[in-house]
């Protein structure tokens, strides 16, 4: 596929998940097949402001190269003057503008999935987003209750310049409850002629091939099936290259948690990070998973926990 100028190898996309998609779980998902990442949404008021945590969120290294940034905000000047600055920091191959987000928090500030209702201010928001800054432009929506409102959405993107567009098949009010509507995403996959992403319920081999079947669309973004198994990704391209069911294995998902701590580490990113329940996440459906949780919630600090891990993991009982 390719997206914002750049040939990807393969069409599957991690997220942009907050608090879940630091550096160290974004270059995991790298290293078993994700095509292209992104960083967890960045406030543009906050890079507007300097804020240090929000520049955090952006640091990234060679090896994920191509990577995305993902911001959020509301008013176009702001959205604008942050992009250009995560532009000159960053080199990110795109830059996202979250459109989808349904939390409460995001919403109540009109950000998110709240600028759905507001398609006159989308608009400007992309095209002058799209008329300053440098790098490529793509966005992630949620649907609206009606096909065509959702695909009037869609349209403006499109005539605002954007290079890709991401369709999250629940409404903001579904949240993350019920299942995705992929007969959005196939619906403005029909009518637009830019890369269209279904998102949203794509969580092994099988659901990847029915979505990108039925949908037509050019990829697939992966969320929540990613947490804690950034190896989702590469039993999915194994699915979709020659029809192999790869099952999980407990060793590798331990593995896994050892390989992200290490990272986590490497990037000084410990402390930043809650690594209780990221640990819980990667341990989900292991032998003695029960225990181990307790384990780890027993723990009084960043480095008893990673020590508690590292015993655990490190044995293969």
């Amino acid at each position: 596929m390719r997206l914002g100028g750049v040939d990807l190898t393969g069409n599957l996309l991690l997220a942009p998940m907050a608090d879940v998609t630091n550096l160290a779980f974004r270059l995991m998902c790298k290293r078993y097949g994700a095509s292209l990442t992104f960083t967890e949404m960045i406030s543009s008021d906050a890079v507007v402001h300097g804020n240090e945590k929000s520049f955090l969120r952006g640091m990234t290294c060679e090896e994920e190269r191509p990577f995305g940034v993902q911001l959020f905000g509301h008013c176009p000047e702001t959205i604008t003057t942050a992009a250009l600055a995560i532009e000159e920091m960053f080199e990110p191959v795109v830059i996202d503008i979250n459109l989808g987000c349904p939390s409460p928090t995001i919403t109540s500030a009109g950000c998110g999935s709240a600028l759905l209702r507001s398609p006159e201010i989308v608009s400007e928001i992309f095209r002058d987003l799209c008329e300053n800054v440098n790098t490529p432009v793509s966005a992630k929506i949620r649907i609206l209750e009606s096909v065509d409102d959702t695909l009037d959405i869609a349209t403006r993107l499109e005539e605002a310049g954007v290079c890709a567009i991401t369709v999250h098949g629940r409404t903001r009010e579904q949240g993350y409850q019920g299942f995705a509507d992929h007969s959005y995403a196939k619906r403005i996959k029909e009518e637009l002629s830019i890369p269209v992403i279904a998102n949203g319920d794509v969580k092994d081999g099988e659901s990847a091939k029915r979505i990108l079947e039925y949908t037509g669309c050019d990829g697939l973004m992966v969320g929540r099936a990613a947490m804690g198994d950034p190896h989702v990704f590469y039993r999915i391209s194994r699915y979709l290259e020659d029809g192999e069911v790869i099952g999980t294995c407990c060793g590798q998902r331990r593995d896994d948690l050892l390989e992200y701590i290490e990272l986590l580490e490497k990037f000084d990113l410990t402390s930043h990070v809650n690594m209780k329940a990221h640990s819980q996440w990667f341990t989900r459906g292991l032998k003695d998973s029960r225990r181990m949780r307790m384990e780890m919630g027993n723990a009084d600090s960043h480095v008893s926990l990673v020590e508690c891990i590292r015993n655990m993991c490190g044995n293969d009982s």
